[in-house]
């Protein structure tokens, strides 16, 4: 999921440097959303590996 946030920044300024704004736009809302994602699922196995030891 990481590599996938890492991607869509990657697009994001590859079409930034080109001008295209929406593009850009797009996929960096998207790797934030992604990279949000993926630390909640970090944290979640954190936890769950924590309690699970306990």
């Amino acid at each position: 999921m990481l590599g996938w946030a890492v991607t869509f920044f990657i697009v994001a300024i590859i079409a930034a440097v080109f001008g295209f704004g929406g593009i850009a736009s797009a996929s960096a809302g998207i790797a934030q959303v992604l990279f949000v994602v993926f630390l909640v699922l970090f944290v979640v196995t954190l936890v769950m590996r924590v309690l699970r030891k306990a």
